[in-house]
């Protein structure tokens, strides 16, 4: 396979030539390496290269294969991860400078379960402050290779630009309100937020608890399956976390959707989405029948209330986050992260109180509407491959965020998973994605239909050319 077929591939078609031997997990760390050095410069993905960790982690991967110990599809895979994660052997920042000289404690849970399967971690990932909606002063944001006038995604900004770039083969991101769902959209990828709670949040820097998702980011429905399957599951150090056993999400995910019953609410898609996604998603619709899906019509419980209610949660949760640190060093704050804070130190208990009377409501409705499907269809974003300049132009908080997540963040408020895949691209280029909700623990069924729709079309194989 010559390098430019092997640095777009999903790692799940490299595996059993790594099992094989006829791929050796060095060639391939030296591929990314030498990728980084080449394109990185321009992206700014990475905030860290673990170079000599890297290839030390390759050679040892490279011997256990060779002598029959294969641990599995992630053995002697290059990857990456937002720099949110602890990670003891690789700097961690978590996207602001008061942690420069800051050293994590221990391992997150989700790293040390790629670290187990026989990973090889290329280095850490650009991610926003504190995972919320903008890059600290002092950290160059990336640029999506698809165009760089358009938006990458936030917070997962570095890890949607690293895989769809040929820089890693996949990443693990969060989501709080979109920030695996977003810059998959934006970058072409495959981004699945799991159930809350299906993946321990242990070791992982925390905007809003209640609303935090750890979950993959990858180049296929294929590769997203084996990632969730690989991290989700019960931890002791993380007591939210599910005890339901892990399925093997690659169990079933051949065997298509006919018969399976899709809920859409065109009314609530055409007043939050503009012509361009709600023809994309017009044919999303059209390939999902032709594979044999129903599609329903549903009434969506009206977001609104929640929407700003999950501004108000998160500013509170996140201010129980950055006590230690906040308001003590403001001055080392980017300015939208301090107003988030600044705002959870404001908010009345009679304030907070109501957002969660709206969420509790909301979500009776969401499970309602799902009693009557398998599945409910929106688009990722509701703006096709929004522009910097859009993004600038839209103004404060909660507003200026709440713009492009009225199909992410209610899903985080009920925490109900989805998965994000590439259906489309915009005149200009720029990538488009739907997104499948599920029921709660529901993976399996939406890594089926996302590989389902995958295999009836090639959005998902479209990469930048750099």
């Amino acid at each position: 396979m010559a390098d430019d077929e092997l640095w777009s591939a999903p790692f799940t078609t490299l595996s059993p030539q790594i099992q094989s031997g006829a791929l050796s997990p060095i060639d391939l760390t030296e591929l990314m390496m030498e990728r980084i050095a080449r394109h990185d410069a321009g992206l700014h993905s990475y905030i860290t290269v673990a170079s000599d960790h890297a290839r030390e982690r390759a050679r040892k991967a490279d011997a256990e294969i060779r002598a029959g110990r294969y641990r599995g599809p992630l053995h002697g895979i290059p990857m990456a991860v937002k720099d949110v994660f602890y990670t003891t052997e690789i700097k961690t920042g978590l996207g602001s400078s008061i942690y420069d000289d800051w050293q994590a404690p221990y391992e997150s849970t989700a790293t040390q379960r790629l670290n187990d399967a026989g990973a090889v971690m290329l280095g850490k990932l650009t991610a926003t402050e504190g995972v919320y909606a903008q890059h600290h002063p002092t950290i160059t944001e990336p640029i999506n290779p698809f165009g760089a006038a358009h938006w990458t995604g936030n917070s997962s900004s570095g890890s949607g630009v690293a895989v769809t770039s040929g820089l890693a083969y996949a990443t693990l991101g969060s989501d709080t309100g979109g920030s695996i769902r977003l810059p998959s959209s934006c970058c072409g990828l495959v981004g699945i937020k799991p159930t809350w709670g299906r993946v321990s949040r242990h070791g992982v820097m925390a905007l809003a608890e209640s609303l935090d998702h750890v979950g993959p980011m990858a180049r296929s429905a294929r590769d997203a399956a084996v990632l969730l399957g690989l991290i989700a599951g019960a931890d002791p150090a993380d007591p939210t976390a599910s005890p339901l056993p892990v399925p093997d999400y690659l169990d079933g995910i051949e065997d298509g959707i006919v018969g399976l019953t899709i809920g859409i609410d065109w009314a609530f898609l055409r007043a939050r989405a503009n012509d361009e996604v709600l023809a994309s998603i017009e044919g999303v619709v059209k390939t999902l029948e032709g594979l044999g899906a129903r599609f329903v019509a549903v009434e969506f419980p009206n977001p609104d209330a929640i929407l700003y209610g999950w501004h108000t949660q998160c500013a509170v949760e996140a201010a129980i986050a950055h006590r230690d640190t906040f308001p003590s060093r403001r001055a080392e704050y980017g300015p939208r992260l301090a107003a988030l804070l600044d705002r959870g130190a404001e908010i009345t208990g009679l304030e907070l109180g109501d957002a969660l009377k709206s969420r509790r409501a909301f979500n009776g409705g969401v499970a309602l509407m799902f009693a009557e499907i398998d599945l409910f269809l929106v688009p990722a974003l509701p703006v096709a491959g929004p522009t910097l300049e859009y993004m600038a132009s839209l103004g404060p908080d909660p507003d200026g965020i709440l713009a492009v997540g009225p199909f992410n963040a209610p899903f985080d408020v009920c925490g109900y998973p989805t998965i994000t895949t590439p259906c489309g691209a915009t005149s200009k280029g720029i990538p488009m994605a739907l997104q499948l909700v599920g029921k709660p623990f529901a993976e399996a069924l939406l890594c089926r239909a996302a590989h389902a729709y995958q295999s009836a079309t090639s959005w998902h194989n479209r990469r930048p050319t750099l």
